[in-house]
């Protein structure tokens, strides 16, 4: 499906947060999810679904100095 992933257009065979976060290789990671202006906590991830056309930010944390 296609979705608008940190404003570009991706397709994707995930069907949740979670799925779309082990595409990335962010399941592991410190991130915050929006979709659609919306923040998806954390413990919600796994069963947030995904439709076409959803605008998701991924936001992930790095260090540094």
């Amino acid at each position: 499906m296609e979705l608008w992933v940190n404003g570009s257009r991706k397709t994707s065979s995930a069907y949740t947060v979670e799925g779309l976060l082990q595409e990335y290789g962010m399941e592991r990671k410190l991130v915050v999810v929006e979709i659609d202006g919306a923040i998806i906590q954390r413990d919600q991830w796994a069963e947030t679904e995904l439709t076409a056309g959803m605008r998701i930010e991924l936001v992930h944390f790095v260090g540094g100095g």
